[in-house]
C-alpha cells in the first residue's frame, strides 16, 4: 500500500474526521464523508489510511490548443487560442452530457485512463503553440484541482492566464483556493429548478447559484454563464425569465450569457433539438431582463454569434462560428459612442 500512496498526488482541500480513519472532502459541494479504502461522488478521489489522494492528477485524457470562444468565452482574450486538458471524471451525471465517454467512464466502471504528462510539459506545449491561456475542461475541473492548481501557477508564471469550464458546484472554499491564478470562468447554469438538476444531473441547483454569485461579488474572476436548451426540460418562458433575472440581480448585466442549442447525447435521445425559435425566445427575455450581452450558440451564422454594443447597437465582434471576422473594440470601449465594454483584455 506504501508505494501505491507514493505514486499518488496528495489531495487539496479535505479534513481527517476522529473516527475511524474517515475524511471529508471540501472541494466540491456534496462534501463527501469518506471511508476508509472508498471514493467520493467523483470516483476519482479516495481515502488511503485517513489521507485523501487524487486518481486522476497525473491522467490526462486530452490536451490541444482551441479557440477561446469554443469554452464558451466571448469576452476574454477574443481571437486567441486556449490550451484546452482534462483528466476522467466528473461530480455530476448529466444524462445530456456530451463529453460522457470521458466525464462518467469513472464513475460507470472505475476507468481512469490517461497519460501522465507533467505541468511544465503542459505550459511549454501551450507556450509553443501560441496560446494565451491554459483551459481546464471538457470535464468538471473541480475534480482534478491538483493539476489545476500545479499547472495554474506555473502558467500564471510564465504570462499565461487560467481559465475554468464548470457545472459551478464547487465550494466557497474551492473558489478561493483557485482565485490567485484562475482569470475566467464559464459556468453552467443548466436550468432554473432543482427538479431538473435532481431529475437529469443527479445534483443540486442552490449550490451553483450560490457560487454564481459569490464570483461575481467576492472575486476579481471574469466569468460567462452558459444555458443548454432542452426541449420540455428548461426552456419555459417563466423559468428562463427567472433564470435571466437572477443573472442580472446576482451577477449583474454586463454577465455574458450563452444560450445553446441543445442536440441529443448520452442517455437524453427521446428530444428533438432545440428549435431555433426557442432560442430566440430565450435571447429576448435576457434583453428584457436588462442583460447586455446575450449569444446563441451551436447555430452557425446567427447573428446573436456576434458582439454589439448594447447602448448604440454598434457591431464590436464579428463572429462566424468561432472564427472573429473583426475586432472593432477600441480600447475596452464602443468606437462609436464611448461605452465600456466589459470583459478580460479585450
Amino acid at each position: 500500500m506504501e508505494s501505491r500512496k507514493e505514486n499518488l498526488k496528495k489531495a487539496v482541500l479535505w479534513e481527517p474526521l476522529n473516527e475511524q480513519e474517515k475524511v471529508q472532502c471540501r472541494l466540491c459541494n456534496w462534501r463527501c464523508v469518506i471511508n476508509n479504502g472508498k471514493t467520493g461522488k467523483c470516483c476519482v478521489r479516495k481515502n488511503i489510511d485517513g489521507t485523501l489522494y487524487s486518481l486522476n492528477y497525473d491522467k490526462l485524457i486530452s490536451a490541444n490548443p482551441d479557440p477561446i470562444e469554443k469554452k464558451p468565452l466571448f469576452h476574454f482574450l477574443p481571437g486567441s487560442q486556449s490550451f484546452s486538458i482534462a483528466t476522467m471524471g466528473c461530480n455530476f451525471q448529466c444524462e445530456f452530457c456530451q463529453n460522457w465517454q470521458i466525464s462518467q467512464a469513472a464513475i460507470e466502471d472505475g476507468a481512469i485512463k490517461g497519460q501522465s504528462i507533467s505541468p511544465e510539459t503542459i505550459i511549454a506545449a501551450a507556450k509553443r503553440d501560441g496560446c494565451k491561456s491554459i483551459a481546464y475542461t471538457y470535464t468538471e475541473p473541480t475534480i482534478f484541482m491538483e493539476l489545476c492548481n500545479d499547472c495554474g501557477q506555473l502558467a500564471k508564471e510564465q504570462g499565461l492566464a487560467n481559465v475554468f469550464v464548470s457545472n459551478g458546484f464547487m465550494t466557497t472554499e474551492a473558489i478561493d483556493f483557485a482565485s490567485n491564478w484562475l482569470d475566467g470562468i464559464n459556468v453552467d447554469l443548466k436550468a432554473f429548478s432543482e427538479d431538473f438538476y435532481h431529475r437529469l444531473c443527479k445534483s443540486r441547483l442552490q449550490p451553483v447559484l450560490d457560487t454564481i454569485s459569490y464570483i461575481a461579488k467576492e472575486t476579481n474572476i471574469w466569468m460567462e454563464i452558459t444555458t443548454l436548451l432542452i426541449p420540455g426540460e428548461n426552456d419555459s418562458e417563466e423559468e428562463l425569465q427567472k433564470l435571466a433575472d437572477f443573472i442580472v440581480n446576482n451577477a449583474g448585466p454586463d454577465i455574458p450569457w450563452h444560450i445553446s442549442r441543445f442536440h441529443p447525447q448520452y442517455k437524453h435521445l427521446d428530444s428533438m433539438p432545440t428549435p431555433t425559435e426557442s432560442l430566440e425566445i430565450a435571447y429576448e427575455i435576457g434583453k428584457s431582463a436588462g442583460l447586455h450581452y446575450i449569444y446563441i450558440g451551436n447555430v452557425f451564422g446567427s447573428k446573436s454569434e456576434s458582439t454589439f454594443c448594447y447602448k448604440c447597437n454598434q457591431l464590436l465582434i464579428e463572429r462566424t462560428g468561432y472564427r472573429i471576422v473583426a475586432n472593432n473594440i477600441k480600447d475596452s470601449k464602443c468606437p462609436n459612442c464611448k461605452t465600456a465594454i466589459a470583459g478580460f483584455e479585450l
